[in-house]
């Protein structure tokens, strides 16, 4: 048997996108609330019951809403273009020790309908 388990974090940011549509509003800064959920899959351990101690996944993901949270993400190192795309690949590259579990990575803004979701 395989279980997935999940959590979620939000984060307000500001950021600029060069795009041949919506031009003027995307080159002028301006804002989103991001939610991203990280799905992390395996084994139950027989002793401890988890896939994963959910509170250490949840303390990883603090530091990582830390970087992006009120930041304008243009100036986030190792994010640039931020697209939906390149926040859920951020996201699975800032969780190096949870890689062998690693099963999805999904960024969504809620107020847009827009989402886009990372498969390992």
């Amino acid at each position: 048997m395989r279980f997935t388990v999940s959590q979620r974090f939000f984060f307000d940011a500001a950021h600029t996108l060069k795009r041949d549509i919506e031009v003027e509003g995307s080159r002028r800064i301006h804002g989103h609330t991001y939610h991203a959920e990280v799905w992390l899959s395996g084994q139950r351990d027989p002793v401890t019951g988890m896939v994963i101690d959910l509170g250490l996944l949840r303390r990883r993901l603090d530091e990582v809403r830390e970087r992006l949270d009120h930041h304008l993400l243009d100036d986030v190192e190792g994010l640039h273009p931020p697209t939906l795309e390149n926040l859920c690949l951020f996201i699975a590259d800032a969780l190096p020790e949870f890689h062998a579990t690693l099963a999805r990575v999904r960024v969504w803004r809620e107020a847009l309908g827009d989402s886009c979701t990372l498969e390992f």
